[in-house]
């Protein structure tokens, strides 16, 4: 009797069971081919080559790419007698920096000394433009130099990688100059007779066994990576594009643009968007815009994909007023603008103390300096380091309605005595001790409370005044791009330095910024 009562309950349990699986309403059926289907496993993201940028440019390196070899500096004059220059349109990178007496010089930067050819006229060494090289190591040749810049050389030991005879220069008496004054003809001074050449660069490395390694391990600029399916950056589309403060939009019209020097030194650049670059040209002594030529290569006007402007205080260094020796800070960073495509960014850029590299933000939303490294666009670049007394000079804007062929303002040159050190002569003091003089006898000093404007295309912002860096030397070197690391390593991003706050802008009458 147990046996059969365990039978039937055996059979409603098994009864109940197939209930309770068919309660969900889901026949059991074959399965079909879909369903029987293998799932594709998504095929994994291809894995990019290394990053091996041109260190200048942030190209990609070609065969000819001058692997392992340290970048090469010239100091190129550019008083108006000494136009046109020769060996300019090959370089890399091009610096242009007030000296003495108002006038401007060039320091074109090249990743390879034996594609220079023949450059000139080589002019003697600045620690301003020095400065701006010393974290990367480069050879450095002038023809002479002022005491502050024999100075810097002596406090960090560059030795023969500084070269003061313009790498065994030669004299071109017989040069004729843009007005067709020469030596020869007892109308052209001395001093715009010297050029050098690659050949006789490379016979003072090779006389002199100068080291020429070094490998970096980041580019000099944040460039945008070339390894991207389209490896460009669009100012109109850029992530601060849409940054409009109660001043004015960050991003605005830039193809024509307008840089003053001083008070008669302008360098301006016209866009030719067919090759998507910047024309270049300058103000000359009868008040004429002429283009800036290399006479060297065919007199092609020189071009860059890149402009960028910073502003800083600029002034003359205390003890050195006879002779106009100028100083330039950099401890403390500033507004620029970065040019590319026909458009115009305001930025934010941060240096520190002379072994630290010059560094680019993007500035946040509300005008202040982001932490984000400002991406740079590939190619070559123009680099002016401008007074803050000239930001009110700056012109970004349309080409329409611009006249190209009106007359600009005469160059005029301040008298001033030549700052040439003696050999062995120093300052009696190290570099650190006159910078902390100088800067507190200029306008640095009191920064956030100096205003200028500038005529940015009515577009404006507000700007941080970061406080020096006092970063011990053994701390700036491990910071600097210039150690010995692989160069397969992409672009590095660097933080800014602590910021002090932020000073106010005001609208001026014009439409301009003002920023104190």
């Amino acid at each position: 009797m147990k046996r059969y009562l365990l039978c039937v309950l055996a059979v409603l349990t098994a009864c109940i069971l197939l209930a309770a699986c068919k309660k969900s309403g889901t026949e059991i059926s074959e399965p079909t081919s879909e369903s029987a289907a293998v799932v594709e496993t998504p095929s994994p993201t291809p894995t990019l080559p290394p990053y091996e940028a041109n260190v200048l440019t942030g190209e990609p390196k070609g065969d000819d790419y001058p692997e392992g070899q340290r970048i090469t500096a010239v100091m190129v004059n550019n008083i108006v007698a000494a136009r046109p220059q020769r060996g300019l349109s090959k370089a890399q990178i091009l610096f242009e920096i007030k000296v003495e007496g108002g006038i401007t010089r060039f320091m074109p930067v090249f990743n390879d000394y034996n594609d220079i050819g023949e450059i000139g006229p080589v002019r003697s060494g600045r620690d301003q433009f020095f400065q701006l090289i010393l974290p990367w190591q480069a050879l450095y040749i002038h023809e002479g130099q002022s005491v502050v810049m024999q100075q810097y050389a002596l406090d960090y030991e560059y030795g023969l990688l500084n070269n003061n005879d313009g790498a065994n220069g030669y004299r071109d008496y017989g040069r004729v100059n843009w007005a067709g004054n020469s030596y020869n003809n007892g109308t052209l001074a001395l001093e715009h007779t010297m050029y050098t050449s690659s050949e006789n660069i490379a016979q003072y490395i090779q006389d002199n066994n100068v080291d020429m390694n070094r490998t970096y391990n980041s580019t000099f600029f944040n460039f945008v990576d070339y390894r991207q399916e389209n490896p460009v950056r669009d100012l109109t589309t850029s992530l601060d594009s849409n940054y409009s403060t109660k001043y004015g939009p960050v991003v605005t019209d830039g193809e024509y643009v307008e840089i003053t020097h001083s008070q008669s030194y302008k360098t301006r650049f016209i866009y030719d968007s067919s090759s998507n670059t910047y024309k270049m040209q300058q103000n000359y002594s009868d008040g004429q815009w002429r283009n800036t030529e290399d006479e060297a290569n065919g007199n092609v006007q020189l071009s860059f994909p890149n402009v960028i402007v910073l502003y800083t205080d600029i002034h003359t260094y205390p003890g050195h007023e006879a002779k106009d020796l100028q100083y330039v800070e950099y401890s403390w960073g500033g507004v620029g603008y970065y040019c590319y495509g026909g458009k115009c960014e305001m930025i934010y850029w941060q240096k520190g103390t002379p072994l630290e590299a010059l560094r680019l933000y993007y500035l946040t939303d509300n005008g202040q300096c982001s932490d984000t490294p400002l991406e740079i666009n590939i190619g070559k670049s123009y680099v002016a380091v401008v007074d803050n007394d000239f930001t009110v000079d700056f012109v970004a804007k349309s080409l329409d309605g611009v006249d190209l062929s009106a007359y600009g303002i005469a160059t005029t040159e301040t008298q001033y005595v030549e700052d040439e050190a003696e050999a062995g002569e120093t300052l009696g003091m190290s570099t650190d001790d006159l910078t902390n003089a100088a800067r507190g006898s200029g306008d640095a000093a009191t920064s956030t409370e100096t205003s200028s404007t500038s005529s940015y295309n009515s577009a404006s912002s507000t700007a941080s005044t970061p406080q020096p860096t006092e970063a011990p030397a053994s701390e700036a070197v491990s910071q600097a791009p210039a150690a010995e690391a692989p160069a397969s390593e992409a672009p590095a991003s660097q933080a800014p330095a602590e910021q002090a706050p932020a000073s106010e802008a005001t609208t001026t009458d014009d439409g301009g910024i003002q920023i104190g």
